[in-house]
């Protein structure tokens, strides 16, 4: 399983603008049921990511210290 890279920044941006095209109500059932579907999806990406960003914070600043971190690799 490859990790994925989330932008953080661009992938709120994106489900920003989903949540103001669906506030519109310009869209059809069908279209706000795939927009919803994706809002989901970015959702989760942003809280995955959000909780990466989290570990790497507690890895640096165990027991009040700052830790050394393990050197990223990106499995692509």
């Amino acid at each position: 399983m490859t990790k994925k890279t989330v932008d953080f920044e661009a992938t709120l941006a994106e489900l920003a603008s989903i949540v103001e095209q669906m506030e519109q109500g310009d869209a059809t059932l069908d279209e706000s049921l795939k927009a919803f579907e994706k809002g989901v999806r970015l959702t989760r990406e942003c809280q995955a990511a959000l909780q990466a960003a989290e570990l790497r914070v507690k890895k640096l600043t165990q027991d009040g210290e700052l830790a050394p971190l393990e050197p990223e690799t990106d499995d692509d």
